[in-house]
């Protein structure tokens, strides 16, 4: 096969990416992809380069987390806020997402070294998100902690057997959240 041609599972595995993510963008026009006569796309492998740069996901693969990073991932706007004001009180640098499919693409270009994610959004939810995330070697050391106003045993049960490193029931008290996140990011 030609090397600069390639399938969305090809372009997938170069940036990193999930493969239904590489689709979306492809299907948005994000992505250039032309469609051969048995309806898959194919990427020139250039298309795909110009797209990384144009995201800071260049040079290619690349994926250093940075410890003081952290991605708020909850479809409460009022919520995400909040953090965000909180966070940057203490410090941290921080980036958003509304749900699990812009978290996927933010966990790449923002590297994040925790994630903060709700649980219950549309589209993917926080136990999808966080499998997709600690399934992919390459994102699975990014520490999770997982928050929810639906705090009951089997949610917590679910998000720790799906990878999470931490579980807060909202609300959250600003104690209890900045104690969470030093002790998984080493900074007691």
């Amino acid at each position: 096969m030609n090397k600069e041609i390639l399938s969305i599972p090809q372009a997938a595995k170069i940036c990193l990416l999930n493969r239904v993510t590489v689709w979306k963008y492809v299907k948005s026009g994000e992505i250039k992809a032309s469609l051969t006569p048995g309806g898959q796309y194919r990427i020139h492998r250039k298309d795909l380069e110009n797209f990384m740069r144009d995201r800071g996901m260049y040079p290619f693969g690349s994926y250093t987390p940075e410890a003081n990073r952290i991605l708020i991932v909850d479809d409460d706007l009022g919520i995400r806020t909040l953090i965000v004001k909180l966070l940057n009180l203490h410090g941290y640098l921080t980036e958003t997402a509304e749900d699990g499919f812009q978290a996927g693409t933010k966990v790449m270009t923002f590297k994040p070294g925790i994630i903060l994610l709700d649980l219950f959004m549309p589209g993917m939810d926080g136990f999808d998100t966080c499998r997709r995330v600690k399934n992919d070697p390459d994102t699975a050391h990014i520490k999770i902690i997982a928050i929810t106003g639906y705090d009951t045993e089997e949610n917590q049960n679910r998000i720790l057997e799906a990878g999470a490193d931490g579980y807060l029931a909202k609300p959250i008290e600003e104690k209890t959240l900045m104690n969470e996140i030093r002790k998984l990011l080493g900074q007691t």
